[in-house]
């Protein structure tokens, strides 16, 4: 069905009408980087971790360094930074590069250029930032733009039915909506793109706020685009989708219960480095303020605070349906801020890194929590035609929640995931004081009765520490922990080895990087329980 409807467009591309004019450019909310603009105008293109020399030639007639480069390029987010050079010569070149990509890519409908989630970015980007693409155009290149933005909006709309649920189908609806408030069209087809962004609210944003992914970071991306796409509505006096505003609001709060003490996004299914400008940036118009909640019940997360100490735990098994692609095996994992800094966290996921190592970051050593035999606690398929889902979650995880007398918060956390393989079910308790001072941890493997197991039951139980963080080992039984500003840590597990190891962080904002992890390894014929503290020390 989708081959047919791509084989209808083609016929009848040509009979794609262009609009007079665009009625708006909405605003992007999202940084500009006035060196990215002078690389462009200098014939150098950084992007996703990798740099094009172009010498003055369209980016498209090159063979791309990576994927993740390409996907950047044809989707057109760098036309940001061509505003901060309000010059002619900017708006030249951003015109240049765009009519490149229209007499080579326009008429092909194939490849990374027309996938899906590329298109409704451009079409998002290009709607709005066409002041620097058109300033001074003259008529024929002013048609070309305004009839490829015209047909890449019907391409959207016609592939919209074979459209993965979560991010991707979302942002195909904010550009139709997008679409629709900044081109001319008729009340018809605005009320139709409103109302097919009020399902994707429905159907992806959770009461608590959070996303069906559970990925935190996918908040923000919806916010940067859904905010400006209110304020067009306001601004040229259109009803607003129903559930445009109180959506937004319902996200907020679950955004904040994702913020660490150094301002950047917690790390959990999928999620990696935040600029703190973006950040602030939505935050900024944010009505709902307040305190964080303690749980977010839907999305499957706990928080504990006390001080100036925050920890965030994983409490819930893997999303369903077409999430399950990009979820990560991180049940019971947690991270945990103090002051400024992250101290625990997980690896996170890469922004520009290839396949293998987006699937590293989804395993379960990837993640601060005990792994049973090297085996993650969600198994993946082996198959690329399954986009690597996961295919034996764990089913079941319970949460319970307590305050102790003496002002201690804590959580009570167990999943089944090692049940079925190895009979053996792992249970978590993390407690965090008043103060925000002593945080204390314990990890227990309960063997299944009467299971009786053919091999080996070893486990791990790994605290990933972030890049910033110096570790020095005290003792066989404690490390102690430094951030750069001198903030430090005590970690200690009485009566177990504890080692430091060389690890990976995935989310750096400035590529895939080396750090450190606390290990504490343990066989289950020997002992099937370990305690372990933090305490602040300086």
């Amino acid at each position: 069905m989708r081959r047919v409807a791509l084989l209808r467009l083609k016929l009848f591309r040509h009979s794609t009408k262009a609009p007079e004019r665009l009625i708006v450019a909405p605003t992007d909310l999202r940084s500009i980087d006035p060196h990215v603009a002078d690389e462009i105008l200098n014939g150098r293109f950084l992007l996703a971790g990798r740099m094009l020399e172009t010498n003055g030639k369209s980016p498209f007639t090159f063979t791309l360094p990576s994927r993740p480069f390409a996907t950047r390029l044809h989707s057109f987010g760098w036309l940001r930074h061509m505003r901060a050079n309000k010059t002619e010569r900017s708006s030249a070149a951003a015109r240049a590069i765009v009519d490149s990509w229209l007499s080579i890519h326009a008429g092909r409908m194939e490849g990374i250029a027309w996938e899906i989630d590329v298109t409704a970015q451009r079409v998002i980007a290009w709607l709005s930032h066409s002041p620097v693409v058109l300033q001074n155009a003259d008529r024929g290149f002013y048609r070309r733009f305004m009839k490829s933005l015209a047909f890449q909006v019907r391409f959207l709309h016609r592939m919209a039915p074979f459209t993965l649920g979560g991010l991707e189908l979302f942002r195909l609806r904010i550009a139709l909506a997008m679409a629709s408030v900044a081109m001319p069209t008729r009340a018809s087809t605005l009320k139709r793109a409103a109302q097919a962004l009020d399902r994707e609210f429905d159907s992806q944003i959770l009461p608590d706020g959070g996303h069906i992914s559970r990925n935190p970071r996918v908040g923000l991306e919806l916010l940067l685009d859904l905010l400006p796409l209110r304020q067009t509505y306001v601004n040229l006096g259109h009803d607003l989708p129903q559930k445009l505003i109180s959506g937004i609001d319902r996200m907020y709060p679950a955004l904040r219960f994702f913020r660490h003490q150094d301002g950047d996004l917690a790390l959990f299914n999928g999620a990696t480095s935040t600029l703190a400008n973006e950040l602030m940036s939505v935050l900024r118009y944010d009505e709902t303020a307040g305190q964080p909640f303690k749980a977010l019940p839907q999305s499957r997360y706990q928080r504990l605070a006390g001080g100036k100490t925050v920890i965030i735990a994983d409490t819930g098994t893997p999303p369903s349906g077409g999430a399950r692609r990009t979820a990560h095996a991180g049940s019971l994992s947690f991270e945990m801020s103090s002051g400024r800094h992250r101290f625990i966290v997980n690896s996170g996921s890469p922004k520009f890194a290839g396949y293998r190592y987006v699937q590293m970051a989804r395993t379960t050593a990837a993640h601060s929590t005990v792994i049973l035999n090297d085996t993650s606690s969600s198994r993946f398929s082996p198959s690329p035609f399954l986009g690597h889902a996961v295919t034996e979650p764990v089913k079941t995880v319970t949460v319970e929640r307590a305050e102790t007398e003496d002002g201690r918060d804590g959580i009570k956390l167990s999943h089944d995931g090692y049940l079925r393989v190895f009979g053996v079910l792992h249970e978590r308790e993390l407690t965090l004081n008043a103060a925000g001072s002593i945080v204390t941890g314990r990890d227990r493997l309960v063997v299944r009765e009467g299971y009786e197991s053919d091999e080996p039951l070893k486990a791990v139980a790994r605290f990933h520490i972030h890049p910033s963080i110096a570790l020095h080992q005290s003792d066989g039984e404690s490390v102690m922990l430094t951030a750069p500003d001198g903030e430090s840590w005590l970690f200690s597990a009485p009566g177990n080895e504890v080692l430091i190891t060389e690890d990976i962080f995935f989310a750096d904002s400035s590529g895939i990087c080396g750090s450190d992890q606390i290990e504490i390894d343990f066989d289950l014929a020997e002992k099937t329980e370990i305690r372990w503290f933090l305490s602040r020390r300086g």
